[in-house]
């Protein structure tokens, strides 16, 4: 059984938010009695990690414990519009807009105790469920300020709409500006292929990306490693048919994706070139992780046996195919040239 190795790269750029059409999502932020933080907006969770997210940035907007603060319910009904969870939108969207209706809460709570400690509001501080104004004794609870704020008639709320500023392409020339935000990223892949049966296996992908700043660096590269293990799969396994438009895979008993002895080791680069436009710095990383994977896997196979693999998905029956070409080509050629 021969196995030849190789390794193959492949960079990306992605724009971040939906496509050259305007995108906005608001919400309300409260910081409430006891300390603890409300957010409201009509987020989608679906899996990605969004409410740990939100809730990490209040908490270090607003000054209290990320345990305490509440999210909201999310139907739109009764909550600011956050539109889809989809196009790499809801970091750099939602999280915006959390950021900036956070901030304002937090400020008519300063102002507050403010006038009260008779200091500038620069001059206090918060974090960690306390408040504080620097060079002096003063220091409470979160839940006092709120307390002594509403005896006073203030409630600590603010609202907040956070929106891209993008146009369509000029028919004429493609001027235009698509996107507001932008990443880039880049990943190398390693891969042994078995020149009997075609098989390949992907021994280990090294993948760096800009994802702006990162809120959660463990769920960016949980992000990360499910792109990879994703594009993986259509590089490799996942043969989806269509007739016309219309599905022709008969189902998912004969359909192989990817296992956990398929998932190769994956090695995160997080590179945090923060977006200048938005109050966080964020970006985003939910699509843009697989988009280098397929085409620096489909290289590293060049680079192991000398052959391109132009169709998805890289079979065994595909790659050995190719194989056996090569072969007679090179054998042709040598034959030519005696």
């Amino acid at each position: 059984m021969a196995r030849k190795r190789g390794r193959g790269m492949a960079a990306c750029w992605y724009g971040i938010a939906r496509t050259a059409t305007v995108d906005r999502a608001a919400a309300w932020a409260e910081i409430d009695d006891g300390g603890s933080a409300k957010i409201v907006t009509g987020v989608t969770e679906i899996g990605e990690g969004i409410l740990t997210v939100l809730a990490q940035i209040a908490a270090h907007e607003m000054g209290v414990k990320p345990e305490h603060v509440v999210i909201g319910d999310n139907d739109t009904a009764r909550s600011p519009e956050a539109a889809h969870a989809g196009a790499t939108r809801q970091t750099y969207m939602i999280g915006n807009a959390v950021a900036l209706a956070s901030r304002e809460a937090r400020k008519r709570l300063v102002d507050v105790m403010a006038d009260v400690w008779d200091v500038e509001a620069d001059a206090i501080r918060t974090g960690n469920g306390e408040i504080w104004a620097e060079n002096t004794n003063h220091r409470i609870t979160m839940g006092e300020a709120v307390h002594c704020a509403k005896g006073k008639g203030v409630v600590p709320v603010g609202s907040a709409s956070f929106g891209t500023d993008t146009t369509g392409l000029a028919p004429t020339d493609g001027a235009g500006r698509p996107w507001q935000a932008y990443v880039f990223g880049a990943q190398v892949a390693e891969v042994e292929v078995d020149t009997v049966t075609g098989e390949v296996q992907v021994l280990g992908i090294w993948a760096a990306h800009d994802v702006g700043r990162a809120v959660n660096p463990q769920g960016v590269e949980g992000q990360i490693e499910g792109g990879v293990v994703q594009a993986l799969g259509q590089g490799l396994m996942e043969d989806y048919k269509l007739d016309q438009g219309h599905t022709s895979t008969h189902g998912f008993a004969k359909y192989i994706l990817p296992t956990s002895l398929d998932v190769p080791r994956v090695n995160s680069i997080i590179v945090e070139e923060r977006d200048p436009i938005g109050p966080l710095g964020v970006k985003g990383i939910g699509e843009p992780a697989m988009v280098p994977t397929i085409p620096a896997i489909m290289n590293a196979i060049y680079d192991a046996v000398g052959v391109r693999i132009t169709a998805l998905p890289a079979t065994p029956e595909k790659v050995l195919m190719a194989i056996r070409e090569k072969e007679r080509r090179d054998a042709a050629m040598a034959q030519a040239a005696e």
